[in-house]
């Protein structure tokens, strides 16, 4: 695999970062506009990720306008702030109904337009216009996007039937209804952004992942979306390659030999775009000076008698607090690859062990060997088939919308039907159900319905939209929320990573759940290479990076965290 080099990789006007969170697209998307700016290009960078700092990056104040970079001649950064932009984008819809409908209605509103559809229709609103902008295309030999819209949102903003009054009108039920109120008089600049993005002239598509298998499928993923919406002109960029591999050091040698293995096992989906590697680097991409360093060299720090970090808390002391506050419902979250599915599996052994009467349950269908252990342990288990759920839930909206829904208004359905909202909806009834378990036993589920999902459902007109209008509404569901917001009863768990992108994410999580009424004491940092003990002086400069964002978990857990040490997994 070539080293990314930029006179490679064939430049075009546009270049869009895309990628799973915390793979590095906003690094590598800083570093690519830095470099061509040193070069002597004219550069418009524009960021839409939350998580990219890039205020300390560049350290200056940066806003959503254009901000000249001082430290690099050429260089213009748009920091486009995706929250603040669904706040704004979700006022203009709903007030102009503030004072004309019920309270209760316009709280069912703003629940409808507070989730991730939401804020990532907002962030293309606001960059569409960059897209677009004839001034723009002259003034810059190159516009970069950190983090492209997905498939899902370009395929709604294409749909004809989602410019229709049948948005504000019909009572379909489908989960992103709202998203698309009040954007017709943008029609005609959605479908030129479009247009461009798929012009293989102008744009170019860059597919950050890491090299590992869960970011690598999800590459191909978004990969494929993309391409059939005719987004062709793509390539691979794999972030984080370890190439300081000491033979005696047991850590290094298990890391490279992963990382390996992942890549020559790469989906088929991705094996024929042109791929490129970036190292791993032992700084964090914290300043201008190692943005410029990232393409082109380390520079590994001495630690001076290297020793892991001691005397945190573990595992063992999240089971034995879950365990001696009673909890019956434990539910592990966080963002995909950060090791839930295993922690949840861990966190019911510990209770077996304990004494007490554990159902495991997952929506994850890969993690065949946890289940085997868990069922020889004593535990009982299920698990709840995503798929099977979403097409039952899909032929349930079908069928109540074919009798009056004209063929336009049905490819409407269809896409909303394919939108992360509606799988997480899809699944609710069947977490319902498994939850229901716990007046017998404690029950621990991995993948929770997020908090914007329970508040949608909670909301009274979309619960009857959602729930009441297939089946009527179970026991189990109407139990649910109670239960889930009862402290004594129920605990979250959030597992993240200790690096940037993951714990900014986590930290919304937890957000999110604080909106929705639901408990959560304990966060998880997971995969730290500061608790192992490695005689690699790169890893060992690695794991002192660590450090700033395990201190800054324990400081949202106000001290609950529970560290795990990284395993060859």
């Amino acid at each position: 695999m070539k080293a990314f080099n930029l006179s490679d990789i064939g430049l075009t006007k546009y270049l869009f970062f895309t990628g799973k969170g915390g793979v590095g697209k906003t690094s590598v998307a800083c570093a690519t506009a830095v470099s061509l700016a040193d070069k002597g290009k004219n550069i418009l960078l524009i960021s839409t990720d939350p998580a990219s700092n890039l205020q300390d990056v560049f350290a200056q104040e940066l806003n959503g306008q254009g901000t000249p970079i001082a430290d690099v001649p050429g260089l213009t950064v748009v920091n486009l702030d995706p929250e603040q932009a669904a706040a704004e984008y979700r006022e203009s819809v709903i007030s102009p109904y503030r004072g004309k409908l019920p309270e209760s209605v316009i709280q069912n509103m703003e629940e409808q337009l507070s989730g991730s559809c939401t804020v990532e229709i907002a962030a293309f609103n606001a960059f569409s216009d960059f897209i677009t902008d004839k001034g723009k295309q002259n003034e810059y030999d190159h516009i970069i996007f950190d983090t492209a819209p997905t498939g899902h949102t370009l395929r709604m903003l294409q749909l004809p039937s989602a410019w229709s009054t049948f948005i504000s009108e019909s009572t379909h039920g489908a989960s992103c209804l709202g998203q698309l109120s009040g954007l017709e008089e943008r029609k005609e600049i959605y479908k030129q952004a479009v247009v461009t993005l798929s012009d293989g002239n102008a744009t170019r598509l860059v597919l950050v992942s890491r090299p590992e298998t869960s970011a690598l499928r999800e590459a191909a993923r978004s990969s494929h979306e993309l391409l059939t919406l005719g987004i062709k002109n793509q390539i691979l960029v794999i972030n984080g390659v370890l190439q300081q591999v000491d033979e005696k050091d047991a850590v290094s040698k298990e890391i490279y030999g992963k990382q390996q293995s992942s890549l020559q096992n790469i989906p088929a989906e991705l094996a024929d775009y042109p791929a490129f590697e970036v190292p791993l680097r032992s700084y964090n991409l914290s300043n201008i000076a190692n943005i410029r360093r990232l393409l082109n060299e380390d520079n590994v720090s001495p630690v001076t008698d290297y020793m892991p970090i001691t005397g945190e808390n573990n595992i063992d002391d999240l089971i034995n607090d879950l365990y001696s506050s009673g909890k019956r419902v434990i539910f592990t979250m966080g963002k995909g690859g950060v090791g839930k599915t295993t922690l949840a599996t861990n966190i019911a052994l510990g209770l077996v062990a304990k004494g007490a009467k554990v159902h495991l349950t997952t929506t994850d269908p890969a993690n065949h060997l946890n289940y085997e252990l868990a069922e020889k342990a004593g535990l009982s288990v299920s698990r709840i088939d995503e798929e099977e759920e979403l097409e039952k839930y899909k032929n349930e909206v079908r069928s109540k919308a074919a009798p009056t829904m004209s063929a336009e208004d049905m490819e409407y359905i269809e896409e909303d039907l394919r939108s992360p909202c509606t799988q997480e909806i899809a699944v609710f009834k069947a977490f319902a159900e498994i939850v229901d378990k716990a007046d017998n036993e404690i029950v621990v589920i991995d993948t929770a319905p997020t908090g914007h999902t329970l508040l949608l459902l909670d909301a009274t007109q979309s619960y009857h939209k959602e729930v009441e209008r297939t089946q009527g509404i179970p026991d189990s569901v109407s139990k649910l929320l109670p239960r889930l917001r009862n402290p004594k009863e129920t605990e979250v768990v959030i597992v993240t990573l200790p690096e940037a992108t993951p714990v900014f994410e986590a930290e919304r999580l937890q957000a999110d759940l604080q909106r929705a009424g639901i408990n959560n004491k304990w966060w998880v940092v997971n995969s730290c290479l500061s608790l192992v003990y490695t005689e690699n002086p790169f890893l060992q400069s690695k794991s002192q990076g660590e450090i700033y964002w395990i201190e800054k978990v324990k400081e949202l857990s106000d001290g609950n965290t529970a560290l795990i040490e990284w395993k060859n997994l």
